[in-house]
C-alpha cells in the first residue's frame, strides 16, 4: 500500500436479522472516516457488506420455510437498502456468497494447510449458534431461573462434539503478544486493547475451523464433508474485496482500519491477525471497537420490543442529524444511551440555535442589505484574527482525532468554532457597521463568510447533504473543495451572490 491510499471497513453484517440502530452506527462511523480521507485527497476504498454463512442462517431460513440462497439474497438487500438510507459512500459492497471470495477463502485455506496450521481432530465444547463460537468452560456461566447455559454475550450454548479442522491457534500466543507490543495502536479504545491482551495471556488453545453438523458455507478444500468455520469465511472477506490474491491487493492492503462492535473484538483482533501471519500476509494496521447501544437506559432487546429502526428515526428527524447525533453523544468506543429526548436537544440546541442561527443570520444580513454580494477583504484588524486563524489551528488536533476514531472530539473542535463565530457576530454587529461603517461591514461579513464555508468543509464527512447545502448558499460545492481549503482563503470567490438563507434546522418544540 503506498501512503496515499487509505482502507476503512465495516465488519460485514450477518443477514439471520434486519438491521439496526448498531448496524447504523458502524456505517456511519466508517462512511465519515471515508469521506473525510478523500478531502484530504486520499485514494480511499470503504468496503462494506454481508456476511451470509453459517448455521444460524441455515436455521433462519429453515424458519421462514426458504431457500437458504434466496433468503440471503433478500436479507442482503436490506442492508444494501440502508447504505443507500444512510447516504453512505461505500466503494464496494461484499457478499460471502460472491464466487470470487470463495475462491479467495479456499486459497487462504490451502496456504494455511500448506504452513502446517491446520489439522484434522475431534472437537468437544460448548458453542453458540448466536455468535458462532466456541467457548471455554471458564467463560460459561449458568443462568439461575432458566438453568440454561449461557456465553459471555447471554446467548445460550449448547454441548456439540463433531469431527473438525484445527487451527494451530495456540502456536501464535507469544508472537501475538510480541506484535501488540511492536504495533501499540493495532487494538482501540485501550479498554478493548487491554481485554485482547488479558485474553491472550490467559492462553489460547487451538481453533475449530470447519463444521460438519451443517452444509450452508464454503467447502473445505478436498473434503466435502466440512465447511469453512463462518467465522475464518467471513474476516476473509476483507482481503478478497481487493482482489487478492492477485498483486493489485496492494494498492489497498493492508487495511488502515476494521471498525467493528465490542462483542467481536476477539475475531478480529486474535483470530484474524493469527490467520493472517500465519497465511505470511501482513495484518491490518488498526482495529477499533466502539460500544453498544442502549433505549432509554434499557438493553435494546427483540423480546423487549425496544429495537430501534434506523430508517424510522431519519424519517422522523433527518439523515443528517440522525449521523451527528450519534457521533456527537458518545465517545466513540463507550456505551451509548439513544433516546429522542436527548436526540431533540441536540438539535435545539447544538444545530438550531448554534450552526443554523450563525448561518442564517449572516447570509439574511447580506441577502437583505447587499443584495448578496461581497468585495475582497480591505483589512484584517486585531480583533479579526482569533476567528480568522482559529479553522487552521484546529485542523491538525482534528486529524490527530480522526486517526484515533475520537468523532466526539472532532464536533467539539468544530463547535468551538461555531461558538467562536457566533460571539464574533454579537461583538462586531455587522448590522449596526452597515449604517456606520459599510467597509468595515463587508469586512465583517467577508470573514465570517469564509468562516461559515469552513466550517462546512469540516462538518462534510459528519454531515454531507446539510454542509452541501451551506456550501450551495454562497456559491460553493464540496466536489471543488478539500481539507487544505482550510488553510487557505483562496477558493472563495467574492464575485458570487449570496443565495437566500433558508431555516436549516427547525426547532423541536
Amino acid at each position: 500500500m503506498n501512503n496515499n491510499s487509505f482502507f476503512v471497513t465495516t465488519p460485514i453484517y450477518y443477514v439471520n436479522d434486519l438491521p439496526h440502530i448498531g448496524h447504523a452506527y458502524t456505517s456511519i462511523a466508517c462512511d465519515v472516516i471515508a469521506r473525510f480521507n478523500r478531502l484530504n485527497k486520499k485514494n480511499t476504498m470503504f468496503l462494506t457488506g454481508t456476511d451470509e454463512h453459517g448455521l444460524k442462517v441455515e436455521q433462519a431460513a429453515k424458519k421462514k420455510n426458504m431457500d437458504t440462497k434466496k433468503f440471503v439474497d433478500e436479507m442482503s438487500q436490506n442492508f444494501k437498502k440502508l447504505s443507500k438510507t444512510l447516504n453512505l459512500s461505500n466503494d464496494f459492497f461484499i457478499r460471502t456468497t460472491d464466487i470470487f471470495h470463495k475462491k479467495t477463502s479456499q486459497h487462504i485455506w490451502n496456504i494455511l494447510n500448506k504452513n502446517d496450521q491446520i489439522y484434522l481432530d475431534k472437537y468437544k465444547g460448548w458453542y453458540s449458534v448466536g455468535d458462532e463460537t466456541y467457548f471455554s468452560e471458564e467463560e460459561i456461566t449458568t443462568d439461575d431461573k432458566t438453568k440454561k447455559k449461557l456465553a459471555p454475550t447471554g446467548n445460550e450454548v449448547q454441548w456439540v462434539e463433531e469431527e473438525s479442522y484445527f487451527f494451530k491457534l495456540s502456536e501464535w500466543q507469544d508472537k501475538l503478544l510480541e506484535y501488540y507490543s511492536k504495533n501499540p495502536d493495532f487494538i482501540g479504545p485501550e479498554t478493548r486493547k487491554n481485554e485482547v491482551i488479558s485474553f491472550v495471556k490467559r492462553g489460547l488453545n487451538d481453533l475449530s475451523i470447519s463444521r460438519t453438523t451443517f452444509s450452508w458455507g464454503i467447502e473445505v478444500p478436498n473434503d466435502k464433508k466440512h465447511v469453512m468455520y463462518v467465522w475464518l469465511d467471513a474476516l476473509i472477506n476483507y482481503l478478497s474485496a481487493t482482489g487478492y490474491p492477485d498483486k493489485k491487493y496492494k494498492k489497498f492492503w493492508p487495511a488502515n482500519l476494521h471498525i467493528v462492535g465490542k462483542d467481536i473484538i476477539r475475531h478480529h483482533a486474535v483470530y484474524w491477525p493469527a490467520f493472517l501471519l500465519a497465511a505470511d500476509i501482513e495484518p491490518p494496521k488498526r482495529i477499533f471497537a466502539h460500544g453498544w447501544w442502549t433505549n432509554e437506559g434499557k438493553k435494546i432487546s427483540k423480546s423487549l420490543g425496544n429495537v430501534i429502526d434506523p430508517n424510522e428515526i431519519i424519517k422522523e428527524y433527518g439523515l443528517d442529524t440522525f449521523r451527528f447525533f450519534l457521533l456527537r453523544e458518545v465517545p466513540f468506543g463507550n456505551d451509548g444511551d439513544f433516546s429522542k429526548k436527548s436526540l431533540q436537544r441536540r438539535i435545539n440546541n447544538d444545530l438550531a440555535n448554534d450552526l443554523g442561527n450563525l448561518v442564517q443570520r449572516v447570509l439574511t444580513i447580506i441577502n437583505k442589505n447587499l443584495d448578496g454580494k461581497l468585495n475582497k477583504i480591505k483589512q484584517i484588524k486585531e480583533n479579526d484574527k482569533k476567528l480568522y486563524e482559529y479553522p487552521k489551528e484546529i485542523l491538525k488536533n482534528i486529524e490527530k482525532n480522526y486517526e484515533k476514531q475520537e468523532f466526539h472530539k472532532v464536533i467539539e473542535s468544530i463547535w468551538k468554532l461555531i461558538s467562536e463565530a457566533n460571539k464574533y457576530v454579537d461583538e462586531n454587529a455587522p448590522w449596526q457597521l452597515l449604517k456606520d461603517d459599510k467597509e468595515r461591514a463587508g469586512d465583517v461579513l467577508n470573514i465570517l463568510v469564509l468562516i461559515i464555508a469552513k466550517i462546512a468543509i469540516l462538518l462534510a464527512p459528519i454531515m454531507p447533504n446539510i454542509s452541501e447545502n451551506i456550501l450551495n448558499k454562497i456559491g460553493l460545492s464540496i466536489k471543488k473543495l478539500s481539507m487544505k481549503d482550510i488553510s487557505s482563503d483562496n477558493f472563495l470567490n467574492m464575485s458570487y451572490k449570496i443565495k437566500k438563507p433558508e431555516i436549516i434546522f427547525q426547532k423541536i418544540e
